[in-house]
This record gives structure tokens, sequence and C-alpha cells, in this order.
């Protein structure tokens, strides 16, 4: 029984899956949306959402922890000066998942997650 056990393993080692979310975050910030499986979009999901919520915060310190957290320090700086300003105002809920049909090679579930606020 899976009592309280909590995240999706995405049959991955914990590195491997460690270095995934933090690539498709990367991706999902760079591009405002990405095209994956409803599985790793619904993983990442979370994710996105607290580094939206340091980047509304902007201190030096929510910059540093998200940096932990992206690969690319382009992708920090539109992070912080883009979208965190675009949605100071915004209460939670920065994205948003798209369910998609199934992958035409593996009938995989596709989804597509953007961020709410794009321009």
């Amino acid at each position: 029984m899976r009592h309280n056990v909590m995240g999706r393993k995405l049959g991955r080692s914990k590195d491997q899956r460690k270095a995934l979310f933090r690539n498709l975050a990367t991706e999902l910030f760079r591009h405002n949306r990405i095209k994956t499986t409803e599985a790793k979009a619904k993983a990442i999901q979370p994710i996105a959402e607290k580094l939206v919520t340091l980047a509304r915060r902007g201190d030096l310190h929510a910059r540093r922890m998200a940096a932990r957290e992206l690969t690319d320090p382009s992708v920090l700086k539109k992070l912080f000066d883009e979208i965190g300003t675009r949605v100071a105002d915004r209460p939670g809920g920065y994205t948003r998942i798209y369910k998609l049909g199934p992958r035409r090679g593996d009938a995989a579930k596709m989804a597509i997650i953007e961020l709410v606020d794009q321009e």
C-alpha cells in the first residue's frame, strides 16, 4: 500500500528524476509552454509554482534558491524580471495543464503545461 507516499517516480532514479524536473522547469520558463506527457506535467507543476512564488518575492535569497533549480542564468533573469512582476498581483495558480490525446507512437497521454499570464 502506498499510504503517504508522495511524488511520481517516472521510472527513473532520484538523480535522473531531479535532472528531468530541472530541465523541464527551465524550458517551461524559457518558452512559456511545453508539450510533454501528462505525468511529467503534473510532476513539475508544483515545482514551477514554487519557483514563480520565489520570483514574486524577488529578494536575493529567493533568487539564489531559484538558481538551485534552474539550469540557465538567462531563464533565471527572465523569471525574476518578467514573469515575477507580471504575476505579482495573482494569489496563486500560475500554471495550467491542457490534456491532449494519446501520442501516436506509444499512446502515452500528452499534455501542454503553460504559464497562465502569457503575453
